[in-house]
Protein backbone atom coordinates (compact mmCIF):
# COMPACT_ATOMS: atom_id res chain seq x y z
CA UNK A 1 0.00 0.00 0.00
CA UNK A 2 1.34 3.63 -1.04
CA UNK A 3 0.83 5.89 1.86
CA UNK A 4 1.00 9.99 1.68
CA UNK A 5 2.10 11.48 5.00
CA UNK A 6 1.50 15.30 4.16
CA UNK A 7 2.76 16.35 7.47
CA UNK A 8 5.81 15.50 5.96
CA UNK A 9 5.61 16.62 2.93
CA UNK A 10 5.11 20.18 4.40
CA UNK A 11 7.46 20.08 7.13
CA UNK A 12 10.50 22.40 8.20
CA UNK A 13 13.24 19.32 6.59
CA UNK A 14 11.01 19.21 3.68
CA UNK A 15 10.97 22.94 3.12
CA UNK A 16 14.30 22.93 3.54
CA UNK A 17 14.71 20.63 1.06
CA UNK A 18 13.04 22.35 -1.50
CA UNK A 19 14.59 25.71 -1.02
CA UNK A 20 18.47 24.01 -1.56
CA UNK A 21 16.61 22.52 -5.14
CA UNK A 22 16.08 25.51 -5.81
CA UNK A 23 19.21 27.47 -4.70
CA UNK A 24 20.98 24.77 -6.52
CA UNK A 25 19.44 24.99 -9.70
CA UNK A 26 19.98 28.49 -10.35
CA UNK A 27 23.30 27.75 -9.56
CA UNK A 28 23.74 24.72 -12.14
CA UNK A 29 21.20 26.35 -14.27
CA UNK A 30 19.48 23.46 -14.25
CA UNK A 31 15.85 23.08 -15.07
CA UNK A 32 13.83 20.07 -13.12
CA UNK A 33 11.26 17.85 -15.52
CA UNK A 34 8.85 15.21 -13.99
CA UNK A 35 6.09 12.58 -15.35
CA UNK A 36 3.21 12.68 -14.24
CA UNK A 37 3.44 9.91 -12.39
CA UNK A 38 5.78 11.47 -10.46
CA UNK A 39 5.54 11.99 -6.21
CA UNK A 40 3.14 14.96 -5.43
CA UNK A 41 5.88 16.39 -4.28
CA UNK A 42 7.97 16.30 -7.09
CA UNK A 43 5.80 17.23 -9.74
CA UNK A 44 5.80 20.34 -6.95
CA UNK A 45 9.11 20.93 -7.53
CA UNK A 46 9.23 20.77 -11.18
CA UNK A 47 9.48 23.10 -13.85
CA UNK A 48 7.30 21.08 -16.50
CA UNK A 49 5.28 17.61 -16.27
CA UNK A 50 3.93 15.80 -18.71
CA UNK A 51 4.09 12.38 -20.41
CA UNK A 52 7.59 11.10 -21.52
CA UNK A 53 7.83 12.08 -25.31
CA UNK A 54 6.38 15.44 -24.18
CA UNK A 55 8.95 16.29 -21.73
CA UNK A 56 11.86 14.52 -23.95
CA UNK A 57 11.02 17.27 -26.32
CA UNK A 58 10.51 20.16 -23.99
CA UNK A 59 13.90 19.40 -22.74
CA UNK A 60 15.48 19.91 -26.19
CA UNK A 61 13.95 23.17 -26.85
CA UNK A 62 14.95 25.04 -23.30
CA UNK A 63 18.29 26.70 -23.58
CA UNK A 64 19.67 24.99 -19.93
CA UNK A 65 22.34 22.74 -20.35
CA UNK A 66 21.49 20.85 -17.18
CA UNK A 67 18.55 18.70 -17.30
CA UNK A 68 17.04 16.94 -13.93
CA UNK A 69 14.39 14.55 -15.87
CA UNK A 70 12.12 12.61 -13.20
CA UNK A 71 10.84 9.84 -14.37
CA UNK A 72 12.34 6.18 -15.63
CA UNK A 73 15.19 5.43 -17.20
CA UNK A 74 13.59 4.83 -20.98
CA UNK A 75 12.64 8.63 -20.65
CA UNK A 76 15.66 9.66 -19.60
CA UNK A 77 17.43 7.83 -22.10
CA UNK A 78 14.82 9.86 -25.00
CA UNK A 79 15.81 13.15 -23.94
CA UNK A 80 19.69 12.20 -24.16
CA UNK A 81 18.97 11.05 -27.61
CA UNK A 82 17.16 13.95 -28.32
CA UNK A 83 19.92 16.52 -26.73
CA UNK A 84 23.15 15.11 -26.81
CA UNK A 85 24.60 18.70 -25.94
CA UNK A 86 22.77 18.41 -23.14
CA UNK A 87 23.26 16.76 -19.35
CA UNK A 88 20.78 15.02 -18.62
CA UNK A 89 20.43 13.56 -14.76
CA UNK A 90 18.17 11.07 -13.50
CA UNK A 91 18.04 10.88 -9.56
CA UNK A 92 17.62 7.11 -8.93
CA UNK A 93 19.48 5.31 -11.79
CA UNK A 94 17.52 2.35 -10.65
CA UNK A 95 14.23 3.34 -11.73
CA UNK A 96 13.57 1.03 -14.57
CA UNK A 97 10.60 0.12 -16.06
CA UNK A 98 9.39 -3.38 -16.20
CA UNK A 99 7.45 -2.77 -19.44
CA UNK A 100 10.14 -1.96 -21.51
CA UNK A 101 12.94 -4.77 -19.57
CA UNK A 102 10.22 -7.52 -21.49
CA UNK A 103 11.51 -6.51 -24.93
CA UNK A 104 15.22 -6.77 -26.07
CA UNK A 105 16.69 -5.92 -29.69
CA UNK A 106 17.53 -9.46 -30.27
CA UNK A 107 14.01 -10.46 -29.48
CA UNK A 108 13.16 -7.89 -32.20
CA UNK A 109 15.68 -9.27 -34.98
CA UNK A 110 13.92 -12.58 -34.59
CA UNK A 111 10.55 -11.50 -34.79
CA UNK A 112 11.60 -9.42 -38.13
CA UNK A 113 12.98 -12.49 -39.50
CA UNK A 114 9.98 -14.62 -39.32
CA UNK A 115 8.10 -11.90 -40.48
CA UNK A 116 10.28 -10.53 -43.72
CA UNK A 117 9.01 -7.30 -44.45
CA UNK A 118 6.77 -6.07 -41.50
CA UNK A 119 7.35 -2.99 -40.42
CA UNK A 120 8.07 -2.43 -36.25
CA UNK A 121 6.52 -0.04 -34.35
CA UNK A 122 8.35 0.37 -30.91
CA UNK A 123 6.48 2.32 -28.08
CA UNK A 124 8.06 4.87 -26.90
CA UNK A 125 8.62 2.41 -23.33
CA UNK A 126 11.12 0.55 -24.76
CA UNK A 127 15.02 0.10 -24.39
CA UNK A 128 16.99 2.58 -27.02
CA UNK A 129 18.15 -0.64 -28.32
CA UNK A 130 14.98 -2.00 -29.49
CA UNK A 131 14.16 1.80 -30.50
CA UNK A 132 17.37 1.37 -33.00
CA UNK A 133 15.49 -1.77 -34.67
CA UNK A 134 12.70 -0.54 -35.24
CA UNK A 135 10.98 1.09 -38.18
CA UNK A 136 9.40 3.58 -36.23
CA UNK A 137 8.43 4.99 -32.65
CA UNK A 138 5.34 5.72 -30.81
CA UNK A 139 3.28 7.08 -27.83
CA UNK A 140 0.22 5.91 -26.11
CA UNK A 141 -1.10 9.59 -27.64
CA UNK A 142 -0.20 9.37 -31.43
CA UNK A 143 0.22 5.21 -31.89
CA UNK A 144 -3.37 5.37 -34.23
CA UNK A 145 -1.78 8.02 -36.73
CA UNK A 146 1.62 6.35 -36.17
CA UNK A 147 0.38 2.78 -37.49
CA UNK A 148 -2.48 4.41 -40.13
CA UNK A 149 0.64 5.90 -41.93
CA UNK A 150 2.59 2.55 -42.40
CA UNK A 151 -0.82 1.61 -44.84
CA UNK A 152 -1.36 -1.93 -45.51
CA UNK A 153 1.83 -3.07 -44.32
CA UNK A 154 2.12 -5.67 -41.74
CA UNK A 155 2.61 -4.58 -38.47
CA UNK A 156 4.70 -6.07 -35.58
CA UNK A 157 3.86 -4.13 -32.15
CA UNK A 158 6.42 -4.22 -29.46
CA UNK A 159 6.76 -4.46 -26.55
CA UNK A 160 2.80 -3.49 -25.40
CA UNK A 161 0.16 -6.31 -26.19
CA UNK A 162 -2.77 -3.86 -24.74
CA UNK A 163 -1.55 -0.72 -26.59
CA UNK A 164 -1.47 -2.79 -29.54
CA UNK A 165 -4.25 -4.34 -29.47
CA UNK A 166 -6.09 -0.89 -29.17
CA UNK A 167 -4.35 0.12 -32.08
CA UNK A 168 -5.20 -2.74 -34.10
CA UNK A 169 -8.85 -2.44 -32.92
CA UNK A 170 -8.76 1.04 -33.96
CA UNK A 171 -7.83 0.20 -37.64
CA UNK A 172 -9.58 -2.82 -38.28
CA UNK A 173 -6.10 -4.95 -38.75
CA UNK A 174 -4.24 -7.77 -37.16
CA UNK A 175 -1.00 -6.84 -35.54
CA UNK A 176 1.75 -9.09 -34.52
CA UNK A 177 1.33 -8.36 -30.94
CA UNK A 178 4.40 -8.89 -28.49
CA UNK A 179 3.36 -10.36 -24.99
CA UNK A 180 4.79 -7.14 -23.33
CA UNK A 181 2.27 -5.22 -20.56
CA UNK A 182 3.04 -2.50 -17.40
CA UNK A 183 2.35 -4.39 -14.17
CA UNK A 184 0.94 -1.66 -12.67
CA UNK A 185 -2.00 -1.00 -15.30
CA UNK A 186 -2.58 -4.46 -15.35
CA UNK A 187 -3.22 -4.11 -11.42
CA UNK A 188 -6.53 -1.74 -12.84
CA UNK A 189 -9.40 -4.12 -13.13
CA UNK A 190 -12.68 -4.13 -14.85
CA UNK A 191 -14.70 -5.07 -11.29
CA UNK A 192 -12.55 -2.13 -9.64
CA UNK A 193 -13.88 0.75 -12.32
CA UNK A 194 -17.61 -1.05 -12.09
CA UNK A 195 -17.80 -0.71 -8.74
CA UNK A 196 -16.89 3.51 -8.81
CA UNK A 197 -19.05 3.38 -11.40
CA UNK A 198 -22.14 2.17 -9.28
CA UNK A 199 -20.27 4.54 -6.83
CA UNK A 200 -20.18 7.77 -9.15
CA UNK A 201 -22.77 7.44 -11.91
CA UNK A 202 -22.12 10.47 -13.58
CA UNK A 203 -18.95 10.57 -13.20
CA UNK A 204 -16.66 9.69 -17.12
CA UNK A 205 -14.16 6.71 -16.95
CA UNK A 206 -11.07 7.97 -18.30
CA UNK A 207 -8.37 5.21 -18.88
CA UNK A 208 -4.99 4.54 -20.08
CA UNK A 209 -4.78 2.26 -23.31
CA UNK A 210 -2.19 0.30 -20.98
CA UNK A 211 -5.14 -1.25 -19.43
CA UNK A 212 -6.28 -4.60 -20.41
CA UNK A 213 -9.22 -4.98 -22.94
CA UNK A 214 -11.72 -5.54 -19.97
CA UNK A 215 -11.12 -1.70 -18.66
CA UNK A 216 -10.73 -0.48 -22.11
CA UNK A 217 -14.45 -1.33 -23.15
CA UNK A 218 -15.79 0.56 -19.91
CA UNK A 219 -13.79 3.64 -20.85
CA UNK A 220 -15.60 6.79 -21.99
CA UNK A 221 -12.27 7.89 -23.21
CA UNK A 222 -8.98 5.78 -23.80
CA UNK A 223 -6.54 8.80 -23.72
CA UNK A 224 -2.41 9.37 -22.49
CA UNK A 225 -1.82 10.93 -19.45
CA UNK A 226 -1.41 14.58 -21.54
CA UNK A 227 -4.58 13.67 -22.98
CA UNK A 228 -6.53 13.31 -19.98
CA UNK A 229 -4.96 16.40 -18.19
CA UNK A 230 -6.29 18.09 -21.11
CA UNK A 231 -9.75 16.69 -21.65
CA UNK A 232 -10.53 17.69 -17.71
CA UNK A 233 -9.91 20.56 -17.92
CA UNK A 234 -11.94 20.99 -21.24
CA UNK A 235 -14.84 19.08 -20.23
CA UNK A 236 -17.66 20.65 -18.79
CA UNK A 237 -18.27 17.25 -16.59
CA UNK A 238 -17.08 17.41 -13.06
CA UNK A 239 -16.35 13.86 -12.04
CA UNK A 240 -14.34 11.47 -13.58
CA UNK A 241 -12.88 8.00 -12.91
CA UNK A 242 -9.00 7.73 -13.91
CA UNK A 243 -7.65 3.94 -14.49
CA UNK A 244 -4.30 5.09 -14.88
CA UNK A 245 -1.31 5.21 -12.17
CA UNK A 246 -2.14 7.07 -9.24
CA UNK A 247 0.34 9.72 -9.75
CA UNK A 248 -1.31 11.82 -12.20
CA UNK A 249 -4.55 12.94 -9.32
CA UNK A 250 -2.27 15.01 -8.57
CA UNK A 251 -1.95 17.11 -11.37
CA UNK A 252 -5.83 16.87 -12.76
CA UNK A 253 -6.74 18.17 -8.90
CA UNK A 254 -4.38 20.90 -9.06
CA UNK A 255 -5.23 22.10 -12.36
CA UNK A 256 -9.07 21.62 -11.93
CA UNK A 257 -9.69 22.77 -8.63
CA UNK A 258 -13.66 22.59 -8.74
CA UNK A 259 -13.63 19.05 -10.01
CA UNK A 260 -13.48 15.65 -8.37
CA UNK A 261 -11.13 12.58 -9.64
CA UNK A 262 -11.82 9.38 -8.26
CA UNK A 263 -8.49 7.05 -8.82
CA UNK A 264 -9.03 3.25 -9.54
CA UNK A 265 -7.69 0.85 -7.45
CA UNK A 266 -5.55 3.79 -5.47
CA UNK A 267 -3.67 1.00 -3.29
CA UNK A 268 -2.51 -0.97 -6.06
CA UNK A 269 -2.18 1.23 -9.25
CA UNK A 270 1.08 2.01 -8.28
CA UNK A 271 3.94 2.48 -9.82
CA UNK A 272 7.29 1.49 -7.53
CA UNK A 273 9.67 2.72 -9.85
CA UNK A 274 8.33 6.26 -10.71
CA UNK A 275 8.34 6.84 -7.03
CA UNK A 276 11.66 5.70 -6.26
CA UNK A 277 13.01 9.58 -6.99
CA UNK A 278 12.31 11.76 -4.23
CA UNK A 279 13.16 15.28 -3.26
CA UNK A 280 16.39 14.07 -1.57
CA UNK A 281 17.39 12.48 -4.75
CA UNK A 282 16.49 15.36 -6.45
CA UNK A 283 19.14 17.19 -4.47
CA UNK A 284 21.75 14.69 -4.61
CA UNK A 285 21.32 14.46 -8.25
CA UNK A 286 22.03 18.44 -8.49
CA UNK A 287 24.51 18.54 -5.86
CA UNK A 288 26.64 15.86 -7.09
CA UNK A 289 25.54 16.33 -11.07
CA UNK A 290 24.95 12.37 -10.97
CA UNK A 291 23.51 10.39 -11.94
CA UNK A 292 24.03 11.44 -16.13
CA UNK A 293 22.68 9.21 -18.70
CA UNK A 294 24.14 8.89 -22.04
CA UNK A 295 23.49 6.58 -25.30
CA UNK A 296 26.50 5.20 -27.44
CA UNK A 297 26.46 7.12 -30.52
CA UNK A 298 25.72 4.90 -33.26
CA UNK A 299 23.20 3.30 -31.14
CA UNK A 300 21.69 6.64 -30.39
CA UNK A 301 22.18 7.30 -34.43
CA UNK A 302 19.89 4.60 -35.18
CA UNK A 303 17.42 4.82 -32.38
CA UNK A 304 17.30 8.82 -33.42
CA UNK A 305 15.83 7.75 -36.88
CA UNK A 306 12.32 6.37 -35.25
CA UNK A 307 11.61 9.01 -33.20
CA UNK A 308 12.13 11.58 -35.55
CA UNK A 309 9.81 9.28 -38.32
CA UNK A 310 7.31 9.43 -35.50
CA UNK A 311 7.35 13.40 -35.19
CA UNK A 312 7.05 14.10 -38.68
CA UNK A 313 3.33 12.13 -38.56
Amino acid sequence: MFIRVDSWVNSPSMKSIKKQILELKETRGAVIIAHNYQLDEVQAIADFTGDSLELSRKAATLLNEVVVFCGVHFMAETAAILSPEKTILIPDPDAGCPMADMVTAEKVRQLKAEYPGAKVVCYVNSPVEVKAESDICCTSSNAVAVCKSLGDSKIIFVPDRNLGSFVAEQLGKEFVLYNGFCPTHERIRDTDVLELKEEHPGALVLAHPECSKPVRDLADELLSTGQMCRFAQQSDHQEFIIATELGINYRLRNENPGKTFYPVNPDRAVCPNMKKITLEKVLWSLQDMKYRVTVPGEIAGRAVGSIERMLKI
